[in-house]
């Protein structure tokens, strides 16, 4: 009488057992055959996937990338499903949009739903630092546990309801990010607490090493107060007051570094600063510790400078590798070819052959002087081997263009021919080491993958170069150009041996192009080639529309207001000059007559919008037997000189061309091939 029972359970768990295996199939199959989505796909495209896909996670993919292009929020309703990663950067999005629409409630349920399922992804920083609005305890957490992220740098600047206790505020963005806004203004109040809320010594320490990096050495020596400083915060003051201060209590400060420190690894930093004028103090150099002084390829280089060449040998081969000695090397090449010593100048430059390459930069100008050695002393095939070489091995820019110019592979510069409007540059994959940084970078929520990469980040720790090429990058997506571009630009003078990949990646990442419409429009009106411009704003501001030089010149074009007034032929005011179109107008104006004036001559004209016409027009000038590459390597202003070459860099780089490729590795969305339009700098160094 039980059999039927029983064999009616062991039916229903039979096929309990069944279904549960085939829905679990089922997720493993469409795990294998989901294809990831990445920015490459136009919108109709994604809005196919979000409609018909069976593949839930491929439906989520798809809504991320539309609302990275500013379709609806309501896209990503119901898509917080699930333990992935991505389900946390889909709740956190919903609690900021109920946030800002005022939906207080919802926002907290949401945030306490992120923080409940996903305690420890990035993106319960931000939930932390909601909810301890009324539960104190994760504002300490948040602290602890997630101290690099954005949102407890927010909380340590003064982000949650009540300040912090025993300048706890101060000290972690003395620790994490000494550059985040407020942070200045939190060490500043924490070095001036008197009494019981005095910092204690080894604060004062901290806070005073932190603030000499930002700058500010005089406030960093008065939080010091009686307190001995540290050999790295003696450093950073001693940097801090030859930048911003006073360079003699600068170099004293370095100098009495060295002294009592000699084994210190800052003491070796201070010697290299010490040493970095093109021709330095003698006596400042005497007075360095000989240990310092023995072990420091920068002072070697400084010696033979100041001795004209002489023991040139010794140092370039005790240091063959070291930053100071590749400068070296060149100013030696530079003052052997201009003196019109080409023995001596291939000599320097082809010992490098046995020494193994310079970063890309450094190596293009090595071989393009080599090859100009080899034709002067009349090796010709030699010559031509060598400039080969750099055309193949080298993307677009000044000094492959001077060797294609030499070969008559190219002409000369046309600045007012208009080059068609090229297309967006291909998506590439940011190859960061965090796999989610790189998922949402591939989801095109970059601020996101932003924010996430910079909660990984301790400043303590020196990031290999393909991280650092993702922070740049990141840097650029999310809008910080003044710093992005930086970071990629000294990067590449000092990456030794990237892959083809990298090294066209980090290329083409140093040409963004920003500001189109206005570019384009200011080009057409003043008959000027629109790279020019980007070429210019690149060098000038990093794109940056706030910036504001010492000398008063503002934004995008970098124009002095006098010269605005002029241009625009009415008064002009800094806000004026801050909008990116109005600045770029007026700059493509004073191209236009800078052009005018030097009969459409690109070396003089670019040269006279660093120097100024005037000074220009005093120097010796060419003729047409010259070779334009030796006339810009005798402009007698070093930051003009390095100016004229690195404009025309940029401009060689937007404007493409033919270019060398590399082998695809991989056509996946994780490891993928670099495009090849993009440009290589010109690796000299700021002079």
């Amino acid at each position: 009488m039980l059999a039927g029972p029983r064999i009616g359970t062991l039916l229903l768990l039979s096929v309990a057992s069944l279904s549960g295996f085939a829905a679990w199939g089922g997720q493993q199959l469409l795990k294998r055959q989901h294809q990831p989505l990445t920015p490459e796909l136009s919108q109709a495209q994604l809005w196919q996937h979000y409609r018909w896909s069976i593949d839930p996670q491929t439906r989520r993919e798809a809504a991320l990338l539309m609302v990275a292009r500013d379709e609806s929020n309501q896209l990503l309703n119901g898509q917080g499903w699930g333990h992935d990663p991505v389900a946390a950067v889909v709740l956190e999005r919903a609690a900021l949009t109920a946030a800002a629409q005022g939906k207080t409630a919802v926002a907290e349920q949401t945030w306490q739903r992120l923080l409940d399922r996903f305690p420890e992804e990035p993106g319960s920083a931000w939930a932390r630092l909601a909810l301890g609005q009324n539960k104190p305890l994760y504002h300490q957490q948040l602290l602890q546990q997630q101290p690099a992220h954005p949102a407890a740098l927010t909380l340590a600047a003064g982000g949650g309801p009540e300040p912090l206790q025993n300048h706890q505020g101060a000290l972690h963005l003395a620790r994490w990010n000494v550059r985040w806004p407020g942070a200045l203004e939190q060490m500043r109040d924490a070095c001036q607490a008197t009494g019981a809320q005095a910092p204690e010594p080894a604060q004062r320490q901290n806070l005073a090493q932190a603030m000499a990096k930002r700058g500010h050495a005089e406030t960093a020596l008065a939080c010091l107060q009686d307190v001995d400083a540290a050999p790295e915060t003696q450093l950073a003051i001693g940097r801090s007051l030859l930048l911003h201060g006073d360079p003699d209590e600068g170099t004293a400060q370095l100098l009495t570094l060295a002294q009592t420190h000699p084994g210190h690894a800052a003491s070796l930093e201070a010697a290299r600063i010490l040493s970095e004028p093109l021709y330095p103090d003698p006596g400042v150099l005497d007075a360095l510790p000989a240990g310092v002084e023995k072990r420091s390829a920068a002072v070697a280089a400084a010696r033979v400078r100041l001795a004209g060449g002489n023991e040139a040998e010794a140092a370039l081969n005790r240091w063959p590798n070291d930053p100071d000695i590749w400068q070296l090397q060149w100013d030696l090449a530079r003052d052997a070819f201009l003196a019109g010593n080409w023995e001596r100048t291939r000599n320097l430059l082809d010992r490098r052959s046995e020494q193994g390459p310079l970063p890309p930069p450094l190596e293009a100008r090595r071989l393009f002087w080599l090859g100009l050695s080899h034709q002067e002393l009349g090796e010709t095939e030699k010559a031509e081997r060598t400039w080969r070489s750099l055309i193949r091995s080298f993307p677009a820019g000044y000094y492959r263009w001077r060797a294609m110019n030499r070969l008559g592979i190219s002409g000369p510069l046309d600045l007012r021919k208009q080059h068609p409007q090229k297309d967006p540059q291909t998506w590439q994959p940011l190859n960061s080491q965090d796999a989610l940084v790189n998922t949402l970078w591939r989801l095109g929520q970059v601020h996101a993958a932003w924010e996430i990469w910079q909660a990984q980040r301790d400043p303590v720790i020196t990031l290999p170069p393909e991280e650092r090429l993702a922070e740049g990058r990141l840097r650029l997506a999310v809008g910080d150009t003044w710093m992005g571009l930086d970071q990629l630009w000294w990067l590449s003078l000092r990456w030794r041996d990237p892959s083809c990949q990298q090294r066209h990646l980090l290329h083409r990442s140093q040409f963004p192009r920003l500001f189109q419409a206005e570019m384009e429009a200011a080009a057409q009106e003043e008959d000027l080639d629109a790279n020019l411009l980007r070429a210019i704003a690149k060098q000038e501001s990093r794109f940056a529309p706030g910036v504001v030089s010492p000398a008063g010149a503002v934004g995008v074009m970098q124009l002095l207001p006098s010269t605005a007034t002029e241009m625009a032929g009415e008064p002009t005011s800094t806000l004026m000059l801050q909008d990116p179109a109005d600045n770029i107008q007026l700059g493509a104006r004073y191209l236009n007559q800078l052009l005018e004036r030097w009969e459409n001559d690109p070396f003089r004209s670019i040269a006279s919008y660093n120097a100024g016409p005037g000074a220009v027009a005093s120097w010796p000038q060419p003729t047409n037997g010259d070779d334009a590459a030796l006339w810009v390597e005798r402009i007698p202003y070093p930051e003009t000189r390095f100016y004229t070459k690195k404009v025309l860099d940029n401009l060689i780089g937007y404007s493409g061309g033919d270019q060398p490729s590399c082998e695809e590795v991989g056509r996946g969305v994780r490891q993928k091939r670099a495009s090849d339009d993009a440009a290589d700098h010109d690796g000299t160094h700021q002079e």
